[in-house]
């Protein structure tokens, strides 16, 4: 019998996210230019930040070559992006080797069928809630949110709060 996705929050230790359809809408606009632009949703930077900073592993493994949000990922101390990947699950394989890390231990997100790999090979494999029919199949969890819009920050929120790892200080003072 699978595992419900809360029993495999406790044991996560990384986090590994597709960038177009997860951390943006999958929408592009393209200016007259040439230069194609994403929006990305600040609450998942705010929740990747807090999940950097709390020693969590976290990478990005994508197909697409999204130069612009590099800078936005960085920024935020991600350090593991990887972008043009024709083969996630070798990716991910190099990644885990290069830190010794788990499979059970690894959530990923993807919302399309060049994730649905890896999505069956780690622990806890999600999806933002417009996916693709096939992705939302194979997921142990599916985000009540859609991708761009806050469907990493709702993951990412989860596994912190179950791992102690959510808290906000009320008392600090907020300029």
């Amino acid at each position: 019998m699978s595992k419900n996705y809360k029993e495999i929050l406790p044991n996560i230790t990384t986090m590994i996210f597709d960038i177009d359809g997860v951390l943006t809408d999958g929408t592009v606009t393209i200016f007259p230019n040439g230069e194609l632009v994403r929006k990305m949703n600040i609450k998942d930077g705010y929740a990747l930040k807090t999940a950097v900073d709390k020693g969590y592993k976290i990478a990005i493994i994508s197909g697409g070559n999204n130069q612009s949000v590099v800078s936005r990922l960085q920024g935020l101390g991600i350090k593991d992006i990887y972008l043009g990947v024709h083969n996630k699950v070798e990716k991910l394989y190099e990644y885990l080797d290069m830190y010794e890390l788990k499979l059970e231990n690894v959530l990923y997100m993807g919302d399309d069928i060049p994730d649905y790999p890896v999505l069956e090979l780690v622990g806890l494999p999600t999806s933002p809630q417009d996916a693709v029919p096939e992705i939302k199949k194979v997921a142990k969890y599916v985000s009540h949110k859609n991708g761009g819009e806050g469907a990493v920050r709702d993951v990412i929120e989860q596994v912190l709060k179950v791992q102690q790892n959510w808290q906000v200080n009320f008392d600090a003072k907020f300029d």
